[in-house]
C-alpha cells in the first residue's frame, strides 16, 4: 500500500460589499459567484472526513493588503484537521502572525515570486513544513518557456502567474517549482489557470510535469468535475493529493464519495468518518509525511 493520498476542500474568500469574509467560487479566477460563510463552511468540510482545508484570501496580494486574519481565526476554530492559509503573505512576520491566528500551513504565491528568500527565511524560522508554495499556471503556446508539454491542444510551457492570476511573470512553472524545493518548501500547491471552476478536469499535463521534476509532495488544484478527475491526478498526473472546491460547495459530491470512489480502485484513501472519532492527525506520519509537525508561535 502506498502513501495514503489525501482530499482537501478548499474555499476561496474575499470581502463582499458589506465588508464581509465570504466564500467565492469562479471560473478561471473571473466571474466570481458568492457561495457561503467562511466559517460556516469550515465546520462542515471539518465534519465531512476531509484531510486537510485551504482558506485562500483572493484579492489579498492583488489589493496589498495583509491577509484577513480575524476570520481566519475564526475558521481555526471549527478546524480539528490540518489548515493552510495564503493571501498577501510577504514576509516571516506575515507567516508568523498567521501561524499564530490558528493556520499549520501558510501557501505562498505572488510574495514568493517577488522576492525567493521568503522561502528559505520562512523554512529556516517555522520549518518547511510550514511553507506551502502555490503556483497559480497558465499554458502558453510560444517558444519562450524553457520546459514543454505535449497536450491535447499542441505543445506548451506553463507560465507562473502573481496576483490571484492578474499578471504573468515570465517565469517556467517547473523551474520555479525547482527553485523552490531547493530554498526548502515544503509542498507545492499547483493550480491551473486555464482549468479554474471549470469542472472539465485537473491539467494533467501540468500536474504530471511538476510531479515529475521535484520529489517535494503536489497537491493538484483546479478543474476538479468529480471522483474520477480524481483519480486520474492521483494516477496520470501522480499528485500528492487533490484539492477541489466546486463539486464540494455545491452538493454535487461530498468527501466521502470522493474517498469511496478512490478505494474501490485501490487508491490508499483515510476513509474515518471525521474529527469526532478522535483522530489526532499530528499522531499519523503516514497520512500527512513531513507535514506531521505543525509550528504555532506562542
Amino acid at each position: 500500500m502506498g502513501l495514503t493520498k489525501r482530499i482537501i476542500p478548499c474555499i476561496d474568500v474575499d470581502i463582499d460589499d458589506d465588508g464581509n469574509a465570504a466564500v467565492y467560487t469562479g471560473v478561471n479566477f473571473e466571474n466570481l459567484e458568492y457561495t457561503g460563510n467562511p466559517v460556516e463552511l469550515a465546520a462542515e468540510y471539518n465534519e465531512s472526513g476531509a484531510d486537510e482545508f485551504v482558506f485562500l484570501d483572493i484579492t489579498a496580494s492583488a489589493e496589498g493588503r495583509e491577509t484577513m486574519l480575524e476570520v481566519v481565526s475564526g475558521v481555526a476554530d471549527e478546524c480539528f484537521i490540518p489548515l493552510t492559509v495564503g493571501g498577501g503573505i510577504r514576509t516571516t512576520e506575515d507567516i508568523k502572525e498567521t501561524l499564530r491566528a490558528g493556520a499549520d500551513k501558510v501557501s505562498i504565491t505572488t510574495g514568493a515570486l517577488e522576492r525567493p528568500a521568503l522561502i528559505t527565511e520562512g523554512a529556516a524560522a517555522f520549518g518547511s513544513q510550514c511553507i506551502v508554495i502555490s503556483v497559480d499556471a497558465r499554458r502558453r503556446y510560444d517558444d519562450e518557456g524553457q520546459h514543454y508539454s505535449d497536450t491535447d491542444q499542441g505543445s506548451c510551457w506553463f507560465e507562473c502567474t502573481k496576483k490571484g492570476g492578474r499578471e504573468g511573470t515570465g517565469i517556467d512553472v517547473i523551474e520555479w517549482a525547482e527553485e523552490a524545493q531547493r530554498r526548502g518548501a515544503g509542498e507545492l500547491f499547483v493550480n491551473s489557470i486555464d482549468r479554474d471552476g471549470t469542472e472539465e478536469g485537473y491539467d494533467i499535463p501540468l500536474i504530471r510535469a511538476v510531479s515529475e521534476a521535484v520529489s517535494t509532495p503536489v497537491i493538484a488544484s483546479s478543474g476538479c468535475g468529480g471522483p474520477s478527475d480524481v483519480y486520474e491526478v492521483l494516477t496520470d498526473g501522480a499528485a500528492d493529493a487533490a484539492l477541489a472546491a466546486s463539486i464540494f460547495h455545491f452538493g454535487e459530491f461530498t468527501v466521502r464519495e470522493v474517498k469511496e470512489y478512490l478505494d474501490e480502485r485501490d487508491i490508499p484513501v483515510r476513509l474515518w468518518a471525521g474529527p469526532s472519532c478522535g483522530h489526532n492527525h499530528n499522531e499519523d506520519p503516514e497520512l500527512y509525511g513531513n507535514n506531521s509537525t505543525v509550528y504555532h508561535p506562542q
